[in-house]
């Protein structure tokens, strides 16, 4: 047992070096912090070397091996063997079994750092809402076409999107593909995207889409009907790519735009996590928030120390790191801000939470399951939409809650478009499996651009989609492309866990069971068991796609009686009051290498420093 016992804490000790550096070196070429992709890289090839390095496979078998029959174990020995197990399931994962395979993943890692470096300085430009053209990240491409009243400026937006995608395809991203689909091939699957499946979520790519053909058949009917109705009430030009999101919700964003502050954003999502009953274990935690220049521009929660329960049975807390690309004087910029708050909070609540004794049952990647990590941060992101969430939070600067009647229009605009806002992530596997499938001649910009087209129209039922498929980050990187299919078996698991909820409990806003519950069934045993086991333990039944097809469907009559009754229970409803003083996290708000605010004096002198900061740089947001 020794041998073992050493192979085992060997292997935690190695790891939590060769990970911490490189996600350490995520952080600051990401956020634009350091230029070093050089060494980004070098520290990109030593982690994928590690988890992918068939000796150390080898010893994981070997030291099981010497353990016996497990009928035998002590208590000693049975968690030794299921930390070794989680090794073993890591290895597994992301081994590269030839040579051959793992030069290919050299190669393609060399790539994707020059591909990065170059996205890295390259300027999209838009008319913003005062008519000025400006330098534009993707949340602010996004939030315009959403809400400027101006059609030529939110063309701008869209335009900005498409230069993107000929960008992307001249700048070196379908030689990736190939590389991608040779590496796949190396490793026997017929290309990246079998391999990602498999790999990510332990199913077949038919498998997969025995899921994704069900729900785009029973959405299907709503789409279309929701276009219809659009081209009826609004003209042709408004299912126009640039007007879409604006004719959904613009306005109505617009109204909400005063009681969703980018400024109040991270005290409400302080009170209302700790509410819910989260909290972080002790976890150290780093968050920038604001659009810069060469930031990533994309959302993300990284972890570079994995927590865990040492050989000594001491508490390894985590050290985690998320982001967004908030511009707080852009109208929207608030909702969008709190969304990424419960998104990315989410996910750091989930990797806090996990209390194994192996950092590989905490991290986010394979043998962790995408969707398995996403339905954490999905369900936390899903509370913002709940009419009682937003009575109890979305105040305005006079402290004036939202008007009913403002909820009543969100869901007048957005219910008929919640098949097509779903439809918007499935669209994304039809198109990468069909792109993985073409050869290496078939991979043309003009043949990649003509797919794209084609599968937009036919999952969207538009010619172009309001965020065109190359535009879209997460297929750039070899960590989350082939896997955006992710989010929707996420969110399917979201439904189904709210409709647990909400039948045990009768509410989910600030419902102090919630945050126990989560971690008792979905955050404690990590990767150790299986995104539908997690779902039986919580809620008994396996994996059940209908609870989100029922929700797409319903029409906005259900929809508002539902609102409406869960405002009249939240009125009469006496909440308890909230378990913890606080998150139990050390948190810093940074600005690329300025600190903002932190905790050290408390949670609430934080969230005053940050909205001081907020008010001095961007006055006009702070009233």
């Amino acid at each position: 047992m020794q041998d073992a016992r050493s192979v085992f804490d060997t292997l935690n000790t190695e790891y939590l070096a060769v990970h911490k550096t490189k996600e350490d070196l995520f952080w600051d070429t990401y956020m634009a912090v350091s230029d070093d992709d050089a060494g980004f890289a070098r520290a990109e090839g030593a982690y994928k070397s590690f988890i992918s390095d068939p000796a150390r496979l080898a010893s994981v078998r070997q030291a099981l091996a010497r353990l016996g029959d497990a009928t035998a174990d002590d208590g000693a020995t049975a968690s030794l063997r299921h930390g070794l197990k989680g090794w073993l399931a890591l290895f597994e994962a992301n081994i590269v079994d030839s040579d051959a395979a793992r030069q290919l993943m050299s190669e393609l890692i060399q790539l994707e750092a020059d591909l990065f470096s170059k996205r890295r300085d390259l300027v999209l430009r838009h008319t913003n809402e005062a008519g000025q053209v400006e330098d534009a990240t993707l949340s602010m491409l996004a939030t315009n076409m959403g809400t400027n009243r101006i059609e030529a400026a939110r063309k701008s937006s869209h335009d900005a999107l498409m230069d993107l995608e000929r960008w992307v395809l001249a700048n070196g991203w379908l030689d990736i593909v190939k590389k991608r689909n040779a590496f796949a091939r190396a490793q026997g699957f017929p290309n990246y995207f079998d391999y990602k499946v498999q790999k990510n979520e332990q199913m077949s790519s038919d498998q997969l889409f025995t899921i994704l053909d069900d729900f785009e058949v029973r959405t299907r009917a709503a789409n279309t009907r929701a276009l219809s109705d659009l081209v009826q009430a609004h003209g042709a030009n408004a299912t126009q790519p640039w007007n879409l999101r604006f004719f959904v919700s613009g306005d109505v964003t617009r109204q909400l735009d005063p009681y969703l502050s980018f400024a109040k954003g991270l005290e409400r999502w302080l009170q209302s996590f700790r509410h819910l009953g989260i909290a972080y274990r002790g976890a150290t935690m780093q968050l920038d928030l604001l659009e810069r220049k060469g930031k990533y521009q994309n959302g993300f929660c990284h972890g570079p120390i994995p927590p865990f329960f040492n050989a000594e049975n001491e508490w390894v807390a985590g050290q985690i790191n998320f982001t967004a690309g908030a511009k707080p004087d852009q109208i929207g910029s608030g909702a969008r801000a709190i969304n990424t708050l419960f998104h990315e909070g989410g996910h750091a609540a989930h990797f806090a939470n996990v209390t194994q004794n192996s950092p590989c049952f905490s991290q986010e990647f394979a043998p962790t399951s995408m969707a398995y990590a996403e339905t954490q941060s999905m369900f936390c992101d899903s509370l913002l939409d709940d009419a009682d969430w937003l009575k109890r939070y979305a105040h305005n600067a006079q402290g004036e809650p939202i008007p009913d009647a403002l909820i009543h229009a969100r869901i007048q605009t957005t219910q008929p478009f919640a098949a097509h806002g779903e439809r918007s992530t499935l669209v994304v596997p039809y198109f990468e499996r069909a792109l993985y499938r073409l050869s290496d001649e078939q991979l043309t910009a003009d043949a990649v651009l003509a797919l794209a087209r084609a599968t937009e129209q036919r999952i969207l039922g538009v010619a172009v989609g309001p965020r065109p498929l190359l535009a879209i980050p997460h297929l750039l990187n070899q960590e989350s492309a082939a896997s955006y299919h992710g989010y929707l078996l996420a969110n399917m698991a979201v439904y189904q866990t709210r409709a647990y909820f909400e039948k045990t409990y009768g509410f989910l806003t600030d419902n102090p069971a919630i945050g126990p519950a989560l971690s008792e069934h979905y955050w404690a045993r990590g990767n150790s068991i299986s995104h539908n086991d997690t779902l039986l333990s919580l809620t008994g039944e396996p994996f059940n796609a209908k609870y989100l097809a029922d929700s797409c469907n319903q029409t906005v009559d259900e929809a508002w009686a539902e609102a409406q009754s869960m405002m009249a229970a939240a009125a009469a409803r006496s909440y308890p009051p909230a378990p913890a003083p606080d998150l139990d996290a050390t948190i810093r708000i940074v600005h690329g290498a300025e600190l903002i605010a932190d905790n050290s004096e408390s949670d609430q002198a934080m969230c005053q420093q940050f909205e001081r900061w907020v008010g001095q740089h961007y006055p006009a947001t702070v009233q």
